[in-house]
């Protein structure tokens, strides 16, 4: 496992961006449907959470110049958090259900786009990778800790949080 912040960020994202093509990917199966949207709901939640508790709050610290785009990306993940927590609680025949993880799926791949591409580079740039290394390590000991449920009180809170962030 990757001990390197950024590292360990591009993982999830890489799980994350293949448990949506596994669901792109599915047929007509609703319960295949339901149990992949709970891994990608488990898979969001532990990463979002790491990252509002974390990752963000360091970034502002030590990179300041992306204190706009961190607070975009809280509010991007309140989104996530907001479709996450409504799919939670969805029944796979609800006519709304494919639709809605649909749009989890395109906000979430554009602002992993966004990460990658606009703002993990920068902070690579600015952050020694000393400092990386143990930023990434306080990551993964979180990751293990993190809510696994858009429904669970800490998951919830970490929502709420971002909002006032």
């Amino acid at each position: 496992m990757p001990t390197d912040a950024i590292d360990l960020l591009i993982e999830d994202h890489r799980e994350i961006r293949k448990l949506f093509k596994d669901f792109q990917d599915t047929g007509a199966d609703a319960n295949r449907k339901k149990q992949l949207v709970s891994q990608i709901l488990e898979a969001l939640t532990m990463h979002t959470y790491i990252e509002n508790e974390c990752m963000y709050p360091e970034t502002r610290r030590l990179v300041p110049d992306l204190n706009e785009a961190v607070l975009e990306s809280y509010e991007e993940h309140h989104v996530a958090d907001v479709l996450g927590f409504e799919l939670s609680m969805m029944s796979p025949d609800d006519e709304h259900f494919e639709a809605k993880t649909m749009v989890l799926i395109e906000a979430v791949t554009h602002h992993i786009e966004e990460e990658e591409k606009e703002w993990f580079p920068k902070v690579r740039e600015a952050v020694p990778p000393q400092q990386l290394q143990d930023l990434g390590a306080r990551l993964a000991a979180m990751k293990n800790k993190a809510p696994r449920k858009p429904t669970a009180p800490r998951a919830l809170k970490k929502a709420m949080d971002a909002v006032r962030a």
